[in-house]
């Protein structure tokens, strides 16, 4: 399928499909007449992807594991320990970004905020 056709059923651009490919999450093969030709399965590839940037995952993260996935023989049980994964790492986010908060709370009203908490000023 052409590059036209390919965006408009994964519901992306055509700049998109195009960034894709160059950074290898996508691949197509180029016809004689110099368009790009994309097998049919690569809009559920897309759709994937899509739902998974959706979800918080670089491309990075999704082309790595996309290769784990397409290996795994449960791509179900793979993808839950993926997820599984993602929330603890957003879980470990959270509690970094409690703790800052409530640094930065300690530190209104100080004077001179930038100063280390009970620093003689």
């Amino acid at each position: 399928m052409r590059i036209g056709e390919l965006a408009a059923q994964a519901g992306v651009t055509t700049d998109a499909v195009r960034f894709y490919e160059k950074v290898g999450l996508v691949a197509g093969r180029r016809l004689p007449n110099g368009y790009r030709d994309f097998p049919p399965e690569t809009v559920a590839w897309l759709l994937y992807v899509r739902t998974a940037q959706t979800l918080g995952f670089s491309l990075a993260e999704i082309m790595s594991h996309g290769e784990e996935l397409r290996d795994a023989p449960d791509a179900a049980a793979g993808l839950s320990a993926l997820l599984e994964e993602k929330i603890r790492v957003i879980d470990e986010r959270m509690a970094e970004l409690a703790a800052l908060r409530s640094e930065l709370a300690t530190r209104v009203g100080t004077g001179c905020p930038l100063r280390a908490v009970g620093e003689a000023g």
